[in-house]
């Protein structure tokens, strides 16, 4: 992928994507002559701004319901997985929830990458004539409770505290912001002046990174003023290209200054867009355990399952994509009114629901299942140390 053209793939990606688009159809071909599948419905970047998220994503979602359906389903029934690209594009989002629902008749459906696509499906029709609760793995808003909605990660604000709570216990104070306005961000930005006030940090500088990769010039001017402000840390709010984009010249200048992203950042694709030496030295929040780690069931499980069903490599997305697919297993199953109101009967009970190494909780106070934070680092030869 050229870093001056974010919106298209590489060949060898869009045959990857082109690929998991068509074995996710024939898996759903191959189910619909069966008897009474459970469809699980998703509109997911696949080929836009956030692609690459999206395809990890997907691929762990599919990795566990291959294994459910593998053991015989869910009471019998088979899960129906059938995914739209909505290539980061709002309007495209409600378009694909729309034949979803309408056409699809999905059981369930899956949100997409950030808050703009999940605002613009709760606002459509077909959504609000099927009764449903919108599952929404990959949103991550500070919302007011709203019925209609069960988000799987911890909020943008938490993410944005865990960060600065980390770096404050390194007795730094002085942070520098970069900044890529775009829908999927805008939630997080209204966050983070809250966030550097509450930590009693000082600002010394913002970078603004436009959509378009083309503007690195631009990129480079601002990387020196941040760099020549000498902040205590620098915190990224991008895209992984994006944020790909800055390392590159913030590095050239600053190689030492600790430079901090959300979990919404694909750390494979940014350390070959940016280079091992650019990723040193950064530090990444996570919403799931080392995905390389061996050290509890839900680790093993998803090491395992991905190397009998994918060709992907092991990424914190295929974990958590494969995480957030089991928790809505464990919810279809432990449902008494079929899979379309299982998600209303789990907001309305209070407890908690071990995946083998991660808990998730429900409640009639809360409609977010996990609030599971830890931090990833490149070291010295970015090797990634969570």
């Amino acid at each position: 992928m050229h870093p001056a053209l974010p919106y298209l793939m590489h060949p060898k990606q869009l045959i990857q994507s082109l690929s998991l688009s068509l074995a996710l159809t024939v898996s759903s071909m191959a189910f619909a002559a069966g008897a009474n599948p459970i469809i699980v419905g998703q509109s997911i970047d696949l080929s836009g701004p956030n692609a690459d998220i999206g395809r990890d994503y997907v691929a762990g979602i599919k990795t566990c319901f291959d294994m459910v359906n593998a053991s015989g389903g869910i009471g019998g029934r088979k899960i129906q997985y059938v995914v739209h690209d909505d290539r980061g594009q709002a309007s495209l989002a409600a378009e694909a929830a729309t034949e979803l629902l309408d056409r699809g008749q999905a059981d369930v459906l899956m949100g997409g990458v950030g808050d703009a696509s999940m605002d613009a499906v709760l606002n459509t029709n077909a959504f609000r004539r099927s009764g449903l609760v919108l599952f929404a793995p990959l949103a991550a808003a500070d919302h007011v409770r709203d019925a209609r909605v069960m988000y799987w990660r911890p909020s943008y604000r938490q993410e944005l505290r865990h960060i600065f709570s980390h770096f404050g216990k390194l007795g730094m104070k002085e942070v520098g912001i970069v900044f890529q306005d775009t829908a999927s961000n805008q939630e997080a930005y209204k966050n983070l002046a809250v966030e550097v006030r509450d930590h009693g940090m000082k600002l010394t500088g913002i970078v603004r990174i436009g959509i378009q990769g083309a503007q690195a010039e631009q990129i480079r001017k601002e990387a020196e003023k941040l760099a020549a402000s000498r902040p205590g840390f620098v915190l990224v709010v991008a895209d992984t290209i994006g944020t790909a984009l800055f390392l590159r010249e913030y590095r050239k200048l600053d190689r030492q200054t600790f430079v901090a992203g959300t979990s919404l950042t694909n750390l494979t694709t940014l350390r070959e867009l940016a280079g091992p030496q650019a990723v040193e030295w950064t530090v990444f929040s996570q919403v799931v355990p080392n995905p390389n780690a061996g050290t509890s069931l839900l680790q093993v499980e998803h090491m395992n399952m991905m190397r009998k069903y994918r060709d992907e490599s092991l990424s914190a997305l295929t974990l958590e994509g494969f995480v957030a697919a089991k928790a809505l297993v464990k919810v279809l199953r432990n449902s008494r009114r079929g899979p379309r109101n299982a998600l209303q009967e789990l907001a309305a009970q209070e407890g908690e629901i071990d995946l083998g190494g991660m808990t998730i909780t429900t409640g009639a106070n809360s409609n977010r299942l996990s609030s599971y934070l830890d931090i990833a680092l490149f070291k010295k030869g970015s090797s990634l140390m969570f």
